[in-house]
């Protein structure tokens, strides 16, 4: 028979922002979070001042026990975990693939807030490849780790719209918050006994590997419905970008255009205070914002002020 009033004994695995709502979530239910982990302080910024991740920061102020292994394929890191007890491992974009040992430790196992709707879109960047799929429905799904990448039973989804506006970035805030949500949904149903897994069908699994900086290169050739969600999908990190005499311009907001052209794919097309309009493989994106190379980023109309952007000029994939 379920136990309503029970409170489960957690650890909570995370390191970024994306993290953190779960982890306050947790802070403030019932149940107990009695450690930490999270990954070792990195530099950062110019200054490359070591700075604590920002589970870290939370977990310290409400005086969690915070461990930062470099290692935890050991036994020695598998039993300070088991020091602690714990009846569940929860886990939210902690950023290492965890062993049997300590999959097997908790009598619960250990579930994870994985930042896609499974089996679609396994690995790292989720929520980059989501938008760059064109994806018009995005979510979390609260699953059971396994050994594979992503590949455990799915236990609770959840699903947001994604609009035609919405950037990784802004897409990573509303399913940061959907998973806290989701979570303590999942521990609600697995207090009451009503939590059931489902497998995943593995045949409808796509990948979502680590973006690097150079996959931010545009291919102009692409159709403005690919570029626009191209462009969506790079913002914030590593953000699109292309070249006109030899200077790097990083593009953001994009919008598609009713203009038709015969230009060369890359071809600006108009430039004024509505913004870019670019020539593409198929159709003409408009491109509110630009960065160019050591700038800030600014509206196509603040860049007017000071410099041009001729009709006829052409971005280009490289140097």
């Amino acid at each position: 028979m379920a136990d309503t009033q029970k409170t489960f004994r957690t650890i909570f695995m995370g390191t970024p922002d994306f993290s953190v709502p779960a982890l306050q979530g947790l802070i403030d239910s019932p149940d107990q979070v009695v450690a930490v982990i999270t990954q070792p302080d990195r530099p950062k910024g110019r200054g490359k001042k070591l700075t604590p991740p920002p589970v870290k920061v939370l977990a310290e102020s409400a005086n969690i026990p915070v461990l930062q292994p470099t290692k935890i394929r050991t036994e020695e890191f598998a039993d300070e975990l088991r020091s602690f007890q714990p009846d569940l491992i929860i886990v939210a974009a902690y950023g290492r693939i965890l062993p049997p040992s300590i999959l097997d430790l908790p009598p619960l196992g250990c579930i994870n807030i994985h930042g896609s709707l499974l089996p679609r879109h396994r690995g790292a960047a989720p929520i980059q490849w989501a938008i760059l799929a064109g994806d018009k429905v995005a979510g979390v799904t609260i699953m059971q780790m396994d050994v594979g990448m992503d590949t455990g039973a799915m236990l609770l989804p959840a699903s947001v719209p994604v609009t035609d506006d919405d950037t990784a970035g802004s897409l990573f805030s509303k399913l940061s918050n959907l998973g806290a949500t989701a979570l303590l949904e999942a521990l609600d149903l697995l207090r009451q006994g009503k939590l059931s897994p489902i497998e995943q069908d593995h045949s409808l699994a796509t990948e979502a590997p680590p973006l690097k900086k150079e996959h931010g290169a545009i291919d102009w050739a692409k159709s403005a419905s690919e570029l626009h969600c191209f462009i969506r999908g790079m913002d914030p990190w590593p953000t699109a970008y292309s070249f006109l005499d030899g200077k790097r311009f990083r593009f953001f907001i994009p919008a598609l255009s009713d203009i038709s052209s015969d230009q060369s794919p890359g071809t600006i097309i108009q430039a004024d205070k509505n913004g870019l309009l670019i020539a593409t493989g198929d159709g003409v994106l408009l491109v509110r914002e630009i960065q160019p190379e050591g700038k800030k980023r600014m509206t196509v109309t603040a860049y007017l002020c000071g410099q041009t952007l001729e009709t006829g000029q052409q971005f280009s994939n490289g140097l």
